[in-house]
This record gives C-alpha cells, structure tokens and sequence, in this order.
C-alpha cells in the first residue's frame, strides 16, 4: 500500500493519504468501511436493555406488528 503521511510543522503525524485506488479496493475488501462510527447514547442503550429485559420476564404481554399497527391506528 502507498501510504503518505502527512505531518504538522513539528513534525508530528497528523493524517495520512491513501490513493483513491487503493482506496477503492478497501472498500471492496471491507463492506462499510466508509461509514462514520455512530455514537449510541447510554440513556438509549438502558432503553433498549430494560425494554429486552422486560420481554424476556413477560414474554406473553407483547404483540406481533399487526396487531400492534391496528392498536394505534385505532385510536387515530
């Protein structure tokens, strides 16, 4: 891989540059490679762990989507 670096005035590396056919090829290579990293927040994540853990304990009080979608669209 032809790699350059690129550094600041002291000489300390602050990026690199990769030639868009190399480039190309890692994203070939590794499907999503060019997606930015997402953030979850925790209070969003304790949603999602409390709402599993609340099914696994009551499994028989969910709903399919059916009959979910009807649910809300009654009382629209």
């Amino acid at each position: 891989m032809n790699l350059q670096y690129i550094s600041d005035s002291s000489g300390k590396t602050t990026g690199v540059f990769i030639p868009i056919a190399e480039w190309n090829e890692l994203k070939a290579k590794y499907k999503g490679i060019e997606q930015e990293e997402i953030n979850i927040p925790d209070w969003q994540k304790n949603e999602v762990r409390e709402r599993i853990e609340n099914y696994t304990n009551n499994p028989d009080k969910t709903m399919d989507f059916d009959s979910a979608m009807e649910d809300i669209e009654k009382d629209l």
